[in-house]
Parts: structure tokens; C-alpha cells; sequence
């Protein structure tokens, strides 16, 4: 397939420099790696003049093969008054042994006079000088217009020129970037369009987000003319970041019927999201548009209503064409349709007939009501609507519990002391653990294992709290939130209570009796 629009990922590079952003050289590798898998076409591995990481990233990165895509070293013009042939980053650039150089360079006279200081016959040189002898390296040259729209609005015509001069030297592509962010889609649909009109060589496009319109920039200097795009992945990058390509690539393929990336990759481009995220050690955000797991979530009664009767009432795509799902989700705006769909969703055979219908709806709204939340607590949805459902038990009863703390001299130790019913039996166990929910847990598995085994897979993965009503200090409403894992599967229950111990044991039951409910 021949794209007609490239996507060049810069997420290595420019994605890198965002706050909290660090990547190893292994990180980058793996990176790069995924990235080539998915089609992606231009891959900017980092700026070999800056930094040892870089530079071994593309010693180690030449050793491998790229299917679908080619690696870009990036790096600058070369420096003022310097022949470009003995400037060293420049030679660093040919160094990293990559089929294409990016460089950028100067195009608002605010930069060249106050940040380069020297001339503006100077600045042209410099564009001319390097890119030429890149290409008399047989580079493919991709040239980046830095801050190229509040040059070109302080003087067009000095703009352009920089722009000639990179396209005279024999640059591959000028590529005008919004550096500062700063612009509207009108203004870069305008200035492309000049810019095509001023130039033979192709016209890309590199945008950021501070005014929170980098994707829309990037589609709107897509519509001027331009067809190459630069971005990251999740929208990585300095301050506010950059065009985010995981949001661009489908609005180029559904919106705009352009095809870029192979379609059938598109259909992963959530798990690259998140495989991006995993790597950078972020968490993901549930709330990006197209993969965040908020991108197809139902909550509202109405809304819930027309999605059961038709599905693209309130969504605009298909979830799966990006490789997401459809949620829907259960709060106190809940209608029947909300607990309906959700509970097909979690497994159970519900209709709008369902006698127990009504008593799940009035059990969920009174509970959320009381503080419980049931959004991300799946596993405690789950289990109220199976033992209303399917009129069930719980499986084992917790008669007692105790938690006592230990402290001699610089050392504390906490204790717990739990008695469990399962049937007619009763087992009494006392655990200690590093605080008194760890020992809570402890206590509590140690006595239920000997009957259920199977929990000695099922771990805690996560352990969150949240005050409720703040206005009543340390006598608040207190609601917690658990993650478990039996190593397949992972889910999440809930508890709410005055004492945070006794919101921890009902999370702790919960997910302990999901995991017995589960298997049978």
C-alpha cells in the first residue's frame, strides 16, 4: 500500500524530552521495534550529538533489520561560521549510520538574531550548507523548519527563504513545525498552502499541543496539502507534548479516508498505546480518545438505553477498529439498560424482564448512595448481581477479627486475628504483616486457604483509598479500592466504611470471594 500521508514517529526523540519521559537504550530498542511492526514509516531514534545513550542506541540499532520502516538520526544545521564538513555534530550524524538525517533549523528572526546571533545571510547558509552535504551522503534529508508559523507571520518572506534554502540544497521534505504550539488550525492551513505554492520539494507537518490543538493542527495542515506527519505516541513530549499520533492516525483513516498506517495494524493501535506507556512507566490514560478504556464507556441511563437498542447512537467508530471495547459502566445515574448490558458484559443472562432486575438496580443506586463505586470495582458488581440473580450465599462468613499493632523502639509489627465459617467448620489464624491490612490479608488467607487452594495463586496487585466526606476529619467515610490477580486474570473490588480496617476487610472479602464465585 502507498500511503498518502507518511507518519514519522518521533516519539524517541521528541517523546523523550517530555517530563517524566525516560527511556533506556533497551527501551528504545524495544520501541523502535514495535513501532516497525505496526507500519509505522519513519522511526527518529534520538540525536546522536547529544548524548552516549543515543549514541549507542544507533550502534546497537544498526545491527537490525527494519521491515517497514526507515530510521532518522536528528540533529541541527551546522554551527555559525563553521564549514559543514568540520562541524562535529554534523559528523556525528553520518556516524549513526541511519538512511535518513532530520536536522532543523532556524526560521524566525527572533532566533536568529537573539538566539544564534548572526545574520540572516548567515542562517541560509547554514540551512543550504548542511543539507547539501547530507545529501552528498546520499541521505535521505528531512528538514525541520523550527518555529515555522511565528516565523512565517513575522516575515513571510524571510520564512520561505529559509524553506528554498533547505529545498535548494536538495532536502527530501520541509517540514513546518509549530514549535511553540501556539497557532490555529486556520493559520497552519493557511501558511502549508503558501508554502506549497512556494515550493517543489514535499511539505510535512510537526505540531504541539500547548493550545491543546496538536492533533487538530496536524489534520488541518494535512487538509492544506501536506503528506507527512510528525508525531509520538500518547502524545509524549516537551511541556504539553505533541500531535498525538495514536489520535491522529485513525481520524486520517476514519474521518478522512487517507491511508497511512496498514489498516490491519490499526486495529492494535491500543495495544501500542499501552505497550508505549508500559515502557515509559506511565500509567495509562483512560481518557485518550480512541484507546484510553473511557473512549466507549456508557454511564448515562439514556445514553445506556439507545446503545442497547442501537449501538451507534452514542459512538461515533466501531471500538474494535482500534482494537478497544465498549464499556458500560454502573453508578447511581444507572438505568435498568446500564445494569442489563453490564451484566451480559460480566457473563449472566439478564433480560428487561429479569424479576431480580429491579432489586440489583435499587441494591447498586443504594450503595452508591452510601459511597461504594462500581465503575472500577468490577468484581464487586459482579458478585451482587450473581448472588441476587442467582439467589447464592457467600461461601465462607468472617465471625471476628482483630488487629492490634506492636511498636519497640524503632520497630513496629502489626497483627491480625481473623475467625472464618465455611459451612459448619471454623478456622481461627493469626498473621503478622507490614502494616494492619497486609496482616489483615494474611490472616484471612491463611485460615480460608486450607479450604479453597486455589487462593494461594491470588495476590493484591493494588491498594487505593479515598477519603469520602473530607469536613469530618478523621471520622470520615473512607472507600477502598483493591486489585487482585490469580496470575489470568485481574479484578477489582470495593469497601466503604467509617474505619479504614473495616473497609479493608470487606474489599479483601470480596475480591476473595469473586475468586471462589469465578470457578464455579
Amino acid at each position: 500500500m502507498n500511503p498518502q500521508v507518511e507518519i514519522y514517529d518521533t516519539t524517541l526523540r521528541d517523546g523523550s524530552q517530555g517530563e517524566g519521559i525516560n527511556f533506556s537504550v533497551a527501551d528504545k530498542l524495544r520501541i523502535a521495534e514495535r513501532l516497525d511492526t505496526f507500519g509505522i514509516h519513519y522511526i527518529e531514534g534520538g540525536w546522536p550529538g547529544s548524548n552516549p545513550k543515543d549514541i549507542e542506541f544507533f550502534q546497537q540499532a544498526r545491527r537490525k533489520t527494519f521491515k517497514n520502516a526507515k530510521l532518522a538520526a536528528f540533529g541541527s544545521t551546522r554551527r555559525k561560521n563553521v564549514p559543514v564538513q568540520m562541524d562535529d555534530q554534523v559528523l556525528l550524524l553520518l556516524g549513526a549510520e541511519t538512511p535518513v538525517v532530520t536536522i532543523y533549523g532556524k526560521t524566525w528572526m527572533l532566533h536568529v538574531r537573539e538566539v544564534l546571533n548572526t545574520t540572516s545571510e548567515e542562517n541560509l547558509a547554514m540551512i543550504g550548507d548542511t543539507v547539501k552535504f547530507l545529501k552528498e551522503h546520499r541521505k535521505i534529508v528531512v528538514y525541520d523548519a523550527e518555529h515555522a508559523f511565528d516565523g512565517f507571520k513575522d516575515n513571510a518572506d524571510y520564512a520561505l527563504a529559509t524553506w528554498q534554502a533547505a529545498e535548494k540544497g536538495g532536502a527530501d521534505l520541509v517540514v513546518l513545525c509549530d514549535t511553540n504550539g501556539g497557532s490555529l488550525p486556520s493559520e497552519i492551513a493557511s501558511i502549508v498552502r503558501k508554502a506549497k505554492a512556494g515550493l517543489k520539494c514535499r511539505v510535512g507537518i510537526h505540531t504541539h499541543n500547548d493550545s491543546g490543538l496538536g492533533v487538530a493542527n496536524a489534520l488541518a495542515g494535512i487538509e492544506a496539502g501536506s503528506d507527512h506527519l510528525q508525531g509520538t505516541i500518547n502524545g509524549y513530549g516537551e511541556r504539553t507534548g505533541n500531535c498525538n499520533l495514536t489520535t491522529v492516525i485513525p481520524n486520517l483513516a476514519f474521518k478522512m479516508k487517507l491511508a497511512s498506517i496498514p489498516e490491519e495494524s490499526i486495529a492494535k493501535l491500543k495495544d501500542l498505546s499501552q505497550f508505549v506507556d508500559e515502557i515509559a512507566n506511565i500509567r495509562h490514560d483512560p481518557r485518550q480518545p480512541w484507546v484510553g478504556s473511557a473512549a466507549f464507556a456508557h454511564k448515562g441511563g439514556t445514553h445506556v438505553n439507545a446503545v442497547q437498542k442501537v449501538i451507534h447512537s452514542y459512538e461515533h467508530v466501531n471500538p474494535e477498529l482500534v482494537g478497544n471495547t465498549r464499556r458500560i459502566l454502573i453508578s447511581d445515574l444507572a438505568g435498568r439498560s446500564n445494569i442489563v448490558m453490564k451484566a451480559r458484559e460480566l457473563g449472566f443472562d439478564l433480560t428487561n424482564d429479569t424479576p431480580e432486575l429491579k432489586s440489583i438496580l435499587t441494591r447498586v443506586k443504594e450503595l452508591e448512595h452510601a459511597g461504594y463505586e462500581f465503575e472500577a470495582a468490577e468484581g464487586s458488581l459482579a458478585l451482587l448481581i450473581r448472588k441476587t440473580f442467582k439467589h447464592e450465599h457467600a461461601p465462607f462468613k468472617v465471625d471476628a477479627y482483630h488487629v492490634s499493632m506492636r511498636r519497640e523502639g524503632n520497630n513496629s509489627t502489626c497483627e491480625a486475628t481473623v475467625e472464618v465459617r465455611v459451612g459448619e467448620k471454623r478456622a481461627h489464624t493469626v498473621a503478622d504483616g507490614d502494616g494492619p491490612v497486609n496482616a489483615l490479608d494474611a490472616a484471612l488467607r491463611t485460615a480460608l486457604v486450607k479450604f479453597f487452594p486455589m487462593l494461594e495463586k491470588v495476590t493484591l496487585t493494588d491498594y487505593k483509598v479515598r477519603i469520602l466526606d473530607t469536613a469530618t476529619g478523621t471520622a470520615a467515610k473512607t472507600r477502598v479500592l483493591l486489585q487482585s490477580t490469580d496470575g489470568k486474570e485481574e479484578w477489582a473490588t470495593v469497601g466503604v466504611s467509617e474505619n479504614i480496617i473495616e473497609a479493608s476487610l470487606q474489599a479483601l472479602v470480596d475480591s476473595i470471594e469473586y475468586t471462589l464465585l469465578k470457578t464455579v
